[in-house]
């Protein structure tokens, strides 16, 4: 575990692009990097991942950190590895598999609900922390989290977090956010996504007057 850690990534939102699909990755990726954007995630739950991932880095991997979400095993570590992902995001603690991914030089964003759990994680080598779902878990939960984890760990919400809410989630000790389905749904062009790419970074200012 690492006191010293901070996020490698400029802006402190993670764009999730979930269900996306390998022939318009290229074009929301795009958006999303003009839009500022440095960190991006494809599930590894969406179809032809491997081909959408390789994509995204080949054509953006020299201006954004291309990742891979939802991920599980080892192997789909290597995999990203070699696509050119630089960032896994997992959805549980699994130490051998962050172990795995940080032994292979790649960022970790790992899911946790407990301090227990977020411990556990920084202990085999996570760098940052994704709390999820963090709407089912309020801001009272980051608030007290942030009591007892380092300062320096990155902490990112995920989950039901909008436009809106998001300045709530900063006050309450968030670092940042994972945004999903109010970024991105499958089938929705790459104007929209830039639309609310923009409404979610001006919302890093605060609530509007």
């Amino acid at each position: 575990m690492t006191d010293s850690h901070r996020s490698p990534f400029r802006l402190p939102l993670i764009a999730i692009l979930r269900g996306i699909v390998p022939g318009e990755a290229v074009d929301h990726v795009g958006e999303l990097v003009a839009e500022g954007y440095d960190a991006i995630e494809i599930p590894l739950n969406s179809p032809d991942w491997e081909d959408s991932i390789g994509r995204a880095a080949q054509a953006h991997g020299a201006a954004a950190w291309i990742g891979g979400g939802t991920v599980l095993r080892p192997a789909q570590v290597d995999t990203l590895q070699r696509l050119g992902a630089r960032f896994i995001v997992t959805p549980n603690t699994n130490p051998t598999l962050i172990r795995h991914a940080v032994a292979a030089g790649m960022q970790v964003v790992a899911g946790f609900a407990t301090a227990s759990e977020a411990f556990a994680a920084l202990e085999a080598g996570a760098q940052m922390l994704k709390l999820f779902p963090a709407a089912t878990y309020g801001t009272g939960h980051v608030r007290a989290l942030r009591a007892v984890l380092p300062k320096q760990i990155p902490l990112y919400v995920v989950g039901g977090v909008t436009p809106r809410s998001l300045p709530a989630w900063l006050a309450s000790g968030a670092d940042g956010a994972g945004i999903g389905g109010e970024l991105y749904r499958p089938g929705q062009s790459p104007d929209t996504t830039h639309v609310h790419a923009r409404a979610f970074r001006q919302a890093l200012a605060g609530p509007p007057a």
